[in-house]
């Protein structure tokens, strides 16, 4: 039985929800950045508890099928884009229907209606948070970068990077106070 949790998106995420079903002595098969699948059915007393105690942890276990499936695209574009050491050289919409096994018509238009922006920015907003997140550590150069994420050119990253954020990648890198936005908060308009 797969649970789908919403809001768990990294790996400290994954922590909190095994440690959540370990409480409760469910025993999982798989856990995954959102989703969980275990090895029995629940009782509505345990689904309470686990519902509860993920609350307390700012997670929440999905009923509605439409939540689980813009809840599994985030995670696919999250799990491209931060977890991956190179995103993947193909059509994101061919990446994103394989992953999720639907139209990509569909889930595209299903994604905008429900959080409000399409899914190539929602991509943009993480790609360029990933950027932020590859200066501060100052391992690579603009280059590296540009090429890890599928960038066509250092121009066309640093192009992105300035609509977004209103600055160059120079002088983001050059900030004292560089501001990061957590994980669960990109594309929030």
């Amino acid at each position: 039985m797969k649970l789908y949790i919403k809001y768990m998106v990294s790996i400290r995420c994954k922590m909190v929800v095994k440690a959540a079903l370990n409480k409760l002595g469910i025993h999982y098969v798989t856990l995954d950045l959102g989703f969980v699948e275990i090895m029995e059915e629940l009782t509505i007393e345990k689904r309470e508890q686990l519902k509860t105690n993920l609350l307390k942890a700012g997670l929440e276990l999905m009923e509605d099928k439409k939540s689980i499936l813009i809840e599994k695209i985030k995670n696919v574009i999250i799990e491209m884009v931060h977890y991956t050491d190179e995103i993947p050289k193909v059509n994101y919409s061919d990446y994103i229907s394989q992953k999720v096994g639907h139209d990509y018509a569909h889930i595209s238009k299903m994604f905008s209606e429900v959080k409000g922006i399409t899914i190539e920015h929602f991509i943009i907003a993480h790609k360029i948070e990933r950027v932020k997140e590859l200066l501060i550590y100052d391992e690579l150069n603009l280059t590296q970068i540009s090429y890890m994420l599928n960038y066509s050119s250092v121009s066309h990253l640093s192009k992105q990077f300035k609509k977004v954020t209103g600055l160059t990648p120079s002088f983001f890198k050059q900030l004292r106070n560089k501001k990061r936005t957590t994980l669960e908060n990109i594309g929030i308009i």
